[in-house]
Order: structure tokens, then sequence, then C-alpha cells
């Protein structure tokens, strides 16, 4: 591979390379290498995945190229899309025979048919993923780039092969694509090619939610996210897959008081944090923090634009969100409602007077997610004035050491109360029942008001009390359980 074609080869590559030529010399069908690898390299950014096109049985060279490979390979065959794949030194390579396609105006599926290496390259979605380099002897190295993508690569632009009418109503989901690869590179779109994303827009709703939320997570994890989610909104694609999000824009103003535009905020949080994070979620918790503004806006008399609310709504909806979106309904839906829902408590502790219990709940009900919380409480500062983000910072840093100093000595983080339900049932010796719940009620707020410590024995007192103040009277053999229990934990002190 010519060094003058910016290539840069690890030796697995150049071998991997030199294996799919000979097999394609052997069969007697032209190979080149295609799209985002080839694009990939000539920006100088890491690839995994080799797309091989080839004017032939691309299932029949999958199968000689493996053959060359010591161990072997499997070979994957994907018979519904004619294409076939086998891995190599951790590399992915996927072999498909030459094709043009059509499609049907309400499907991205393709209907498809064999075609010249042009026809391949004149379906991509873009010029810099249409270039070619043949890996036939007669012209190893050469760049085919009938579109000009590698013009497009130095003026860092994105704008499709074809007509972008066509492109994008084809297959709608190449304008979430064309968005996502101006974010991942930081490239301009094409003016014409963005207009037909603008009038293309409504396309979006034949693609399936899934592929839809695999690129929006994409352009999350982008070094500066707002890039791909500010085209989205500006193109009309974002109200047609994401409204709770657009519903954030724009500023109300009443008796010349406005507030600020919540859509722009929430990108500002966005990239301040993802500056600071790498957590896909945390970054999903910065995007949906003030999702319920919209519906927890008033103005008051005196006060102006207030939100009152906003946090508990927002966590809320997340679910349906998280549904609509085909996001996991697990942990993950319950870690991003917990940073929506306690967004505004560290604030609030930088504001006034810091109390030990203001700090044991928050320490209670963070957990874990603590470290997570303060980041995106700290994201969510988008002042333009220095002095006031300064200020701000220097507030966080104090709450941060005092809850940090509290944590050493009261341990309540990840608490685990230490008396819980089964325990309480057997000593009275009772099933299930509003009881229980009083008194393990009862113990929690003690300990995170301050009132006993986070020790056993001053729950197994409180207990004892609180079971008193029900009626309810201790079995004898438990009460000589609980005070051996108790003992042990002195002497083991």
């Amino acid at each position: 591979m010519e060094q003058s074609l910016l290539f840069s080869l690890s030796a697995a590559e150049q071998d991997i390379f030199n294996a799919i030529s000979s097999a394609g010399s052997e069969l007697g069908i032209p190979v080149y290498a295609i799209g985002g690898y080839v694009r990939d390299k000539l920006i100088g950014r890491p690839s995994k995945d080799i797309d091989i096109v080839c004017l032939g049985d691309a299932l029949l060279l999958a199968e000689q190229v493996a053959g060359r490979f010591k161990p072997r390979p499997n070979v994957n065959f994907y018979s519904r899309f004619g294409t076939a794949m086998i891995q190599h030194h951790e590399l992915n390579i996927e072999f498909v025979g030459a094709r043009k396609e059509s499609y049907k105006h309400d499907s991205r599926k393709p209907i498809v048919f064999s075609g010249t290496l042009q026809d391949d390259q004149l379906r991509r979605d873009f010029t810099i993923n249409a270039i070619s380099i043949s890996l036939n002897a007669a012209d190893y190295g050469e760049l085919i780039d009938p579109f000009n993508g590698l013009e497009d690569i130095r003026r860092k632009r994105i704008q499709t092969p074809g007509n972008p009418d066509v492109t994008f109503s084809d297959d709608p989901l190449r304008m979430l694509r064309g968005v996502r690869f101006a974010a991942q590179l930081q490239y301009t779109i094409d003016p014409e090619t963005l207009k037909g994303i603008e009038r293309s827009a409504s396309r979006i709703r034949i693609v399936s939610r899934e592929r839809i939320t695999a690129e929006l997570e994409k352009m999350l994890m982008c070094p500066v996210p707002s890039i791909g989610f500010d085209l989205l909104f500006r193109t009309g694609v974002l109200e047609h897959i994401f409204p709770e999000l657009v519903a954030l824009y724009g500023v109300d103003y009443q008796n010349g008081k406005g507030h600020k535009d919540n859509f722009y905020h929430t990108l500002q949080v966005l990239d301040n944090l993802a500056g600071k994070s790498e957590k896909l979620m945390l970054r999903w918790s910065a995007l949906l923090h003030d999702i319920a503004k919209p519906q927890t806006k008033r103005y008051e008399k005196g006060v102006g634009w207030t939100f009152h609310g906003h946090d508990a709504v927002g966590a809320a909806m997340v679910p349906g969100i998280f549904k609509n979106m085909r996001l996991p309904l697990d942990h993950k839906l319950k870690y991003v409602q917990k940073m929506v829902r306690l967004h505004l408590r560290p604030i609030a502790l930088t504001q006034e007077e810091i109390t030990d219990s203001a700090l044991r709940r928050l320490l209670f009900e963070a957990g874990e997610d603590l470290e997570d919380l303060l980041l995106l409480c700290e994201a969510d500062i988008t002042s333009k004035n220095p002095e006031k983000v300064k200020k701000y910072l220097n507030n966080y840093e104090r709450v941060r050491q005092l809850l940090f100093d509290l944590e050493g000595r009261d341990r309540i983080r990840n608490w685990q109360p230490p008396v819980d339900g089964i325990e309480i049932m057997q000593v009275f010796g009772m099933g299930p029942g509003r009881e229980v719940g009083i008194i393990k009620t009862a113990i929690r707020e003690a300990i995170l008001e301050g009132q006993i410590p986070n020790e056993r024995k001053a729950a197994v007192a409180l207990m004892l009390e609180q079971g008193k103040m029900l009626g309810l009277k201790p079995i004898e053999e438990e009460l000589s359980r609980l005070e051996a229990s108790i003992q042990d934990v002195n002497s083991s002190k």
C-alpha cells in the first residue's frame, strides 16, 4: 500500500490485504476495500471493521480468504444479505458483492441487484464513505474516488454522492448517520445536503426505534455531543424522534422577565459533562435532567419564572422515555431516575447552612453514585460569569469534603440498617405488617437525623422502644439473643 496515500498499515492489516488480493486473483474476482475503514485510515482514526466489496461471489471469496489464515477463522454467512464475516487479529472483515439498490417509499429495506463498483459506491451514504481502494494486482493500492470524497475529507465536509433527497428518502437513517459523522469528526454538513435532511426529516418515522437510539447514543458519546443534537434540532429531525427534548426550546417573557432557553442550557450541561465523564448513562442523565421544565414552568409575581418540582416530575418521565427509546428498563433506568431526581439536592446544599442531617440524607439517597451526581451538578453550572462559576465550584468542593468527612464518621453511604424487617418480625413474633414498616422507618430516620449513632446497640434499643409504643411484646428467647449479639459486637471492637 503506497505511503503517499496516507495509509499506515500494521503487519496484520498488510497480511489481511495480501490474503484478500491473492484469493481474489485466484478466483478471478476483482476485490476492493471500501467505506468506513478506508475513510478512517485516511483520517488517521483507528478502525476494527474492514468492508470488502467484490465483483463476484462474496461467500466464496470469504471462504478462500479464511483458508489463508492460521488458525483458520470461522466464516459467518448472512445469506439473507448476501454477506459473509470473518474475524482475524481482532479485525472484523465483511465481504459483500457489489450491488445497486432500489427502495419502496414505505420501507428502508432495499431491493438489491448485482452491480458495478461504481453502482456500489453510488449507493453509499456519503462521499467520504464511498472511497474504495483496489486490492487487485494490476492496480494494487490505487484509490478509486468518483465523488471527490478525498476533497471532502480535506475540507472536513459531509455530503451525499448523489441527490440528497433520494439518498435520505431511500434510507432515512442516513440523516442520523450524517449528523453523527459531523459530530464525531467535527465536520460541517454541505449546505445542500443539510437542506436535504430538512426536506426529508419526517421520513425518519419509518426507521426502527432501536436504530434511532443507537445513533443517538453514538452522538451522546461524541467529544462535543451538542453538535449532533443541535443539528438534529435545526433540521427538524429531533421533533420526530425526541419531542420531549424539543419542548425545552424557547424563552417566555412576562413583565419583561424571561427564563433561560432550557434546550441550549441542556446541551451546554451535556458538553460540560462530556469533558469529565465517559459514562453513557450519566450523559443520558445530563440530557434528561431538566426534561420536565416545560410541564412545571410557572410565572410567580414578585419571584419570576419557577420550575418547582421539575426534578421529581422529570424522574417520573424517565421510564416512559426509556420505553419509547427501547432503552433497558433495568438498573440503568433506575440510575438515570436517581440522577434526575437528585440533581438539585447538592445545589441546595451549596446555598444554605449545611446540616449533618441534610448531608446524611444525600449520602443515603445517592449511595455509590454520589461522585456521578456531583459531576452532573458541577456540569449544570452554565453561567457566563467566570467569578460565579468559580464560586459555585468552590462551594461544591466544600460540600464534597463535608460529605467525605461525615461518611468517615457515620458510614451512611450504601447504608444497610443495623436491624432489618426480618429481625423485627422475629423479635416480636409476628408476620409482615404496618408495625414493621413503622419501626424500620423510625430507626432509619433517627440515624439520618443523628439522634442515634449508626450502630447495632442503639438501633436495637430504639426497636424495642418503638415496639413498646406500638403495644408489641418481644419474645424472651429473642431478648437473650439480642443481648448476646450486642455483646459480640462490642467485644469485636
